[in-house]
């Protein structure tokens, strides 16, 4: 029986380390980090998505991205105003991590989105629906609330799956129930394994993950989040899938009138703290990850996993 390829996922609530774990792996491994983090897919969004500082360069043939010595992928490769869907994620994944293995390398998948890290590790089989840009312009102008009213009377068992407030996933799956005619959730099955996968999860006390999250927050002010959003909002408007994210949604209220600066970073942090404790619930349902508390731990477990099998 041929043995599958292997990839290791580093997941975990925003601001737990996921991205400093994920490096120092790579390092010691020789590993490629592809990032699952649907903001980080977005050009000029480097500061609100926490893009890890690097420089574009030729190489494998192509461009591309090293930060602190290590390739990633699929991070600030998308215009603002592209949609990206998780189907589209799992096909980029697969190719990436094919060639990763085959330079005898270890692809490594780093972020918090759950949705999209479940499509590679569960190999679930989305329906390929192109988005329908007079739907989602539809869809916009309704209410999140509204939004997941209808999702929750139309696909209760999938609404139960998403954070509440996230507007894209809402839009996607009643996207997707439309063409199809069916729920969201009885289209998403499962094919067979398409890589052997290690799931390591960073947990924090949440005391801890809010002083992380806060002070995460003011280090990308004192960056320039600011003039980010500005400079996004003004060139690509408000409704683009890359400023329905967290940092510049808030912003764009200042920017726009509707709240003080003061005001506007209060919410980044509140809805950050809320947006992690919805990726813990999320995360902890998958009992297959392994929780890790420092770089040691992890690459233990990571070497282990690593280690060829003896044949029988």
């Amino acid at each position: 029986m041929t043995s599958l390829p292997k990839l290791i996922a580093i997941v975990g609530p925003t601001a737990s380390g996921k991205t400093d774990l994920a490096v120092a792996l790579a390092k010691r491994l020789k590993g490629e980090i592809i990032s699952a983090d649907s903001r980080q897919f977005y050009r000029g969004t480097e500061i609100g998505s926490d893009i890890i500082p690097g420089k574009w360069v030729k190489k494998y043939g192509r461009r591309t991205y090293i930060a602190r010595g290590v390739p990633h992928y699929l991070v600030g490769f998308l215009p603002p105003s592209k949609s990206f869907t998780a189907a589209q994620f799992k096909d980029h994944v697969i190719r990436i991590s094919r060639d990763i293995t085959k330079r005898g390398h270890v692809p490594i998948l780093a972020g918090g989105t759950g949705l999209y890290i479940r499509t590679v590790v569960d190999n679930l089989d989305i329906p390929a629906v192109p988005p329908d840009v007079a739907f989602r312009k539809r869809m916009e102008r309704r209410t999140t609330a509204a939004l997941y009213a209808e999702l929750k009377k139309k696909d209760p068992a999938y609404a139960a799956r998403i954070p509440a407030g996230n507007r894209r996933y809402a839009i996607r799956a009643l996207e997707v129930i439309v063409a199809t005619g069916k729920p969201f959730s009885e289209v998403q099955g499962k094919g067979e394994p398409l890589f052997e996968v290690l799931q390591l999860g960073i947990r924090r006390p949440r005391a801890e993950m809010y002083r992380r999250i806060d002070a995460r927050v003011d280090e990308m002010m004192r960056r320039g989040l600011l003039e980010e959003a500005k400079r996004l909002g003004k060139r690509h408007g408000w409704k683009v899938p890359a400023m329905s994210g967290l940092g510049h949604r808030q912003l764009g209220l200042f920017l726009r009138g509707e709240a003080t600066l003061e005001q506007a970073v209060d919410l980044i942090k509140r809805d950050t703290r809320h947006f992690a404790k919805r990726q813990m619930t999320w995360f902890r349902r998958d009992k297959r990850i392994r929780w890790v508390k420092n770089e040691r731990d992890a690459f233990m477990l990571a070497k282990k996993f690593l280690r060829p099998k003896k044949a029988k």
